[in-house]
């Protein structure tokens, strides 16, 4: 599988942009993957859920942008799919886009990705380690009142692997490793509660979309660790996948359970990588701070959460 980037740092503005993961590096329509998506709140705007929750499979890449550039963001998509070669008699595709709200610090009436930013974030996308923070869908978002943005991390199931990648954007009381991080430090943040997360799961594990979604679901543990609130106004979801080619066996539900805690803990830990790797930002008149991570350790070892 593949990640890439398109970052939107314009003006005093335009803080914004969009993040495509490719589960494979070919013609998606033509080799489609199971995948499935699990709402935890549905206060969002997942463009080609309702297709995928009833066939099972993802034919596109899956693109995260902000709220109101999701339409923008599924066209340009579109003309890339359909410009594929192989597909130049295709006449349905299921664009698969999600988001969430980064209107505090970026100019989101203004809609500012488009084509370009979609080509570019799909052609640019690589295998192995994935940019974080504040880059891409992640450029404006703020999570428990500090600077959020992307977060990825995996886990070993076994002889599987489980990789989370996050595009934070939501409140709630902090806690990282069971520690309530957030009261101690909120006399310096900003206490937010609302808001929004994407979470995207890639499995090589031989699965198919029935047990995506148990998967899929387990990430909601991985953000109640985080002290995810899952408020009213909070879109939660997650889209998971899986890279297997054509096994000749599936695994039975007695093998799932390894699978599950690598999807709790990879989420956990993508939440905190997105708000450890991002940094401050000011866009559209105000101004977020990074997590003050000397702070936090020093909170950490206090507790004794690391030595």
């Amino acid at each position: 599988m593949r990640v890439g980037h398109a970052t939107l740092i314009e003006g005093q503005s335009v803080r914004t942009g969009v993040t495509a993961v490719l589960p494979h590096a070919g013609n998606l329509f033509r080799e489609k993957v199971p995948g499935a998506v699990f709402v935890f709140n549905g206060f969002g705007k997942l463009m080609g859920s309702t297709q995928l929750d009833e066939l099972g499979e993802i034919e596109t890449p899956i693109l995260l942008t902000s709220t109101l550039n999701v339409p923008r963001a599924a066209d340009a998509l579109l003309d890339y799919m359909l410009e594929l070669p192989g597909n130049e008699q295709v006449r349905s595709i299921n664009p698969l886009v999600a988001e969430t709200n980064d209107g505090w610090l970026n100019d989101i009436r203004g809609r500012h990705v488009g084509r370009r930013e979609v080509f570019a974030a799909i052609r640019e996308a690589r295998e192995g380690p994935v940019e974080e923070g504040a880059v891409g869908a992640g450029t404006g978002t703020v999570a428990f009142g500090w600077k959020g943005g992307i977060g990825t991390s995996s886990r070993r199931a076994g002889q599987w692997t489980v990789g989370v990648l996050v595009q934070t954007n939501y409140g709630g009381d902090l806690h990282i490793l069971g520690v309530p991080v957030g009261r101690l430090l909120r006399a310096s943040g900003t206490e937010s509660r609302d808001g929004s997360v994407i979470v995207v799961i890639a499995t090589d594990a031989p699965v198919d979309a029935r047990s995506l979604k148990r998967m899929a679901a387990r990430s909601a543990l991985g953000l109640g660790r985080t002290g995810a609130a899952g408020s009213n106004g909070s879109g939660d979801y997650a889209i998971a996948f899986s890279t297997a080619r054509r096994p000749e066996r599936l695994l039975p539900n007695d093998a799932m359970s390894p699978l599950f805690e690598a999807v709790i803990e990879a989420t956990e830990e993508a939440v905190y990588n997105s708000l450890f790797r991002a940094r401050t930002m000011e866009g559209n008149g105000r101004r977020v701070e990074a997590l003050p991570l000397q702070r936090v350790l020093q909170i950490l070892r206090d507790r004794k959460a690391i030595p």
